[in-house]
């Protein structure tokens, strides 16, 4: 990667508090995420499953991100690179499915579903709609940050391993 271990070391950490207040951004966003309509009545947080658990995932990839980055200064706290492996691959994944929730909210907010008579909602609560894209744009630049976070821990992990050498190969066809 052209990286020594400590500008490293360096960028993951950044990373790991840049995702932060992108989490604490969207968690607040969503939870004060409401309007009222005469005609509809009122639209809030409270009313979406797929909201509640992105909020979920967004406080806990924010509270495993602080770990992680004390960790990283703190000798002894956690000294295996499996663990970053593991558990970063585990927030990206949890990321993604939140970040599908979203948009899945986004699309039916915006199109509706014509086979179950659900008509969109985004011209009547456009406010609503409005801060529910924001949080998708924090949440999906959250979630860059920790598939890059993937990728750095995964390089720490296998970059312990010699790659297989010729002799090695041409060792195991003579066996």
């Amino acid at each position: 990667m052209g990286f020594d271990a400590s500008h490293l070391k360096a960028l993951d950490c950044t990373l790991r508090l840049f995702v932060i207040p992108l989490s604490i951004a969207s968690i607040w966003l969503s939870v004060t995420n409401q309007q009222n309509n005469i005609s509809y009545g009122k639209l809030e947080f409270a009313n979406f499953t797929g909201l509640k658990y992105m909020v979920g995932i967004s406080a806990a990839s924010g509270g495993y991100a602080l770990f992680t980055a004390i960790a990283l200064w703190v000798r002894g706290l956690v000294t295996k690179a499996w663990f970053f492996f593991v558990s970063d691959q585990l927030v990206a994944y949890l990321m993604v499915t939140s970040l599908a929730a979203i948009w899945e909210i986004l699309y039916l907010a915006y199109n509706g579903d014509q086979m179950v008579s659900w008509s969109e909602a985004c011209t009547s609560f456009g406010k609503f709609c409005s801060r529910l894209k924001l949080v998708l744009v924090l949440h999906a630049i959250t979630l860059c940050c920790f598939l890059a976070l993937a990728v750095i821990s995964a390089y720490r992990v296998f970059s312990r391993f010699q790659p297989p050498s010729k002799d090695n190969e041409e060792e195991k066809e003579m066996h």
